[in-house]
């Protein structure tokens, strides 16, 4: 299960390049669908992950997904990795949780102004980007998902 760590930040990225590149192409309920749906089924993943990490704890308290490796210079090979540890679940809990809340909320808020669509793509990025905040395990990647929110 814990194979799955980068959806969680995969699926509002998703969302956001969807509604990003749909524009005014999609109606107002179905983009608050793809924004709400995909940050509601990262929430979905990270309860999975919480009882997983809590019912069989990683070695050493953390686990670290290698996703790929930036370069390699002269042995010097920095990865793109995620390191789940409890704070970063706990983040990670209330991120997708508050996250998925404010998406409901503003489906109903913010219908029928300018720019719905525009509204959701860049909340599922924030979301993206704070995942990509809590979850990275270098300096390279904190700032990109700090550069990000």
């Amino acid at each position: 299960m814990r194979e799955i760590l980068w959806l969680v930040p995969a699926l509002p990225y998703i969302g956001f390049v969807v509604l990003a590149l749909s524009g005014r192409r999609l109606t107002p309920s179905r983009a608050a669908a793809v924004g709400a749906g995909t940050v509601g089924i990262s929430a979905a993943l990270v309860l999975l992950l919480a009882v997983e990490f809590v019912t069989a704890p990683p070695p050493g308290h953390a686990y670290v997904q290698i996703l790929w490796r930036w370069m390699e210079v002269e042995g010097f090979r920095p990865p793109v990795s995620l390191r789940l540890d409890a704070l970063s679940l706990i983040m990670m809990l209330v991120i997708t949780g508050v996250g998925f809340l404010i998406h409901l909320y503003s489906s109903e808020f913010m219908r029928g102004e300018e720019g719905y669509s525009r509204f959701f793509a860049y909340m599922n990025l924030f979301v993206g980007s704070m995942l990509v905040l809590v979850l990275a395990d270098n300096l390279l990647l904190l700032y990109l998902g700090w550069e990000g929110v």
